[in-house]
């Protein structure tokens, strides 16, 4: 794909590794709307990047409407959506503070997986209005799983379901989208370096890092951005997960 005078979607913009796709994205010359619920970071972030910033709840499809409005009449038709807006939580199925509550376990299944498709399905229905780049290519959807989606730990039973319903309806859209040139692939990172984890103890992140096979150290936001923008050039890629993990395979603990 052609990226320079494209229009872009990045959920989750504000910080992390959806600021930095979309960072580099319009280092690229791509027009960035960025989609987020923090306002101070988001509106800071967007101006920099001279794109614009939408308040968007990824779970409410009236959120996602009108962001999308407000994007599509700011910057065109969008050609790129990059699903990084995501939440976590640590309860165990069942322990010492009794069994998992369901209201947690819904609301990450409603941001993480729910919001994830609720973005792709209004966002794909738009790009199909875009003129064909090379090989009928109209746009790319690529979005964010996790490693736990496969190796979930002690306490992930939520975190993990919701990517791997990510990782799992990766491949279905990509085949439902075929008929209309859009490709979908997801990136499923290990631990990388993020606002969340900035917050840690030391010790806790060194830890983390002693993990990592090679290199020994946590994944730079800038490297998930650099993955993401190969997928958008690449376009024979699709329908695929990556891992982004030098080579983790996480323990139960």
């Amino acid at each position: 794909m052609k990226l320079t005078g494209t229009s872009a979607i990045v959920t989750g913009g504000a910080s992390g590794l959806g600021g930095a796709t979309a960072e580099a994205l319009s280092k690229e010359g791509v027009k960035v709307a960025i989609w987020d619920l923090q306002e101070d970071k988001g509106n800071s972030h967007a101006e920099k990047l001279g794109g614009i910033f939408c308040k968007v709840d990824v779970s409410s499809e009236d959120s996602v409407a009108a962001a999308l409005a407000e994007t599509v009449s700011a910057h065109g038709t969008p050609s790129i959506l990059v699903n990084c807006a995501g939440i976590g939580t640590a309860e165990k199925t069942f322990g010492k503070n009794g069994a998992h509550n369901l209201d947690h376990y819904k609301r990450v299944i409603n941001v993480n997986l729910i919001g994830t498709f609720n973005c792709i399905r209004l966002v794909a229905a738009e790009m199909d209005k875009n003129e064909p780049q090379d090989h009928g290519e109209r746009g790319v959807i690529i979005n964010t799983a996790s490693v736990a989606a496969y190796d979930g730990q002690i306490g992930q039973a939520a975190y993990s379901a919701s990517k791997g319903g990510v990782v799992g309806m990766t491949l279905p859209i990509a085949r439902d989208l075929m008929s209309i040139g859009v490709r979908c692939c997801t990136i499923a990172p290990g631990i990388f370096w993020t606002p969340m984890m900035a917050g840690m103890d030391q010790k806790v992140q060194d830890a983390l890092a002693a993990m990592v096979p090679f290199p020994k150290r946590l994944g730079d936001p800038a490297e998930y951005a650099s993955m993401a923008l190969e997928i958008c050039r690449n376009s024979y890629m699709n329908g695929e997960t990556i891992r982004l993990d030098g080579a983790i395979r996480m323990q139960p603990r």
